[in-house]
């Protein structure tokens, strides 16, 4: 594949993107959780290059991004619950896995077969705007290679796709940070994934409880691996100091580090949209043999989420 184009987020770069996507070609693009991997979800071969460019599992089912509501309702079956979820929600970082509609036409690959179909409609501008040139859904996981961290600024996607892709649509760094809440909708409600939207703002819109979702060894959402969002080095979690030889990223006020902390004045948000960009930092600090250790982060509202992707990077490597 030819060299990488980094586009801008202009009439010409817009018209440039939807013409690689229509071509069967990926572009990445930025959403207001981190920047996504764009195919056309109803082609098979753009499908098939999402997997390929990212070495992705392929029993790994993919979010399908759209610009509206009634187009989410063209492809996924929607109840009373994912009515309201979609109107408090949407645009915004919310996915939910609904059951797939007969003669939706989306790829089989993109939903890894299985009877059901993550869907969202994401808020950020250039996104919007991508959709919209397009005119269709676009399959898009995180534009990074599978199981790494995850890219919050155009650079990030050239760093690990570089050569592999055609194009990145460049819309400055991401403003949640952490990838889309995943909810379960086929049956009982299920926090598949914690994300940019909080499970108790969920649990407060619907008047019930959430039940944990997911399956590591199969999973039916993004995210699931048990393995996942990983830096090159080891990750030490809810570390109080650093040990000798580990780069240290902080949290709050009372973990000054060594510059890298996800939030000195412990905001929740602000860690949020910092996690991926300093993980990139401290793995480079690190090396390829290095260590890395984290402050402990609240179990609470993004904390859960936080730690959700802070779990996965550093546990044991497939």
């Amino acid at each position: 594949m030819p060299e990488t184009s980094r586009l801008e987020p202009d009439p010409e770069g817009l018209a440039q993107a939807a013409a690689l996507l229509g071509s069967e070609l990926l572009v990445a693009f930025p959403t207001e959780t981190v920047y996504g991997l764009g195919g056309d979800a109803r082609s098979d071969m753009a499908v098939a290059r999402i997997f390929e460019a990212k070495g992705r599992p392929r029993f790994n089912p993919l979010i399908v991004h759209l610009p509206t509501l009634d187009a989410a309702r063209a492809i996924g079956r929607f109840d009373e619950r994912a009515e309201q979820l979609a109107h408090a929600f949407w645009p915004g970082p919310l996915t939910m896995v609904l059951p797939l509609l007969p003669g939706a036409g989306l790829s089989d690959l993109v939903t890894a077969g299985l009877p059901t179909v993550a869907l969202r409609v994401p808020a950020h501008p250039v996104a919007q705007a991508l959709l919209q040139a397009f005119g269709g859904p676009l399959a898009a996981p995180s534009a990074n290679p599978s199981g790494r961290v995850s890219p919050t600024r155009a650079e990030h996607v050239i760093e690990g796709l570089a050569g592999r892709i055609a194009a990145v649509m460049d819309g400055g760094p991401c403003a949640v940070g952490v990838e889309s809440t995943i909810l379960g909708l086929e049956g009982p409600a299920q926090l598949l994934r914690p994300g940019g939207v909080p499970l108790e703002a969920i649990e407060a819109l619907l008047g019930t409880e959430v039940g944990i979702g997911g399956d590591t060894a199969k999973p039916t959402a993004p995210g699931q691996l048990a393995s996942h969002y990983a830096p090159g080095a080891a990750v030490r979690l809810r570390a109080n100091a650093p040990e000798p030889g580990e780069v240290w990223i902080g949290f709050g006020p009372d973990f000054p580090g060594n510059g890298l902390n996800l939030s000195p004045s412990g905001d929740l948000v602000e860690a949020a949209a910092n996690l991926f960009h300093l993980l990139r930092e401290a793995d480079r600090c690190a090396g390829a043999d290095g260590r890395i250790a984290i402050a402990p982060v609240p179990e609470v509202g993004l904390g859960r989420a936080i730690n959700d992707r802070l779990g996965r990077a550093a546990a044991p490597r497939p």
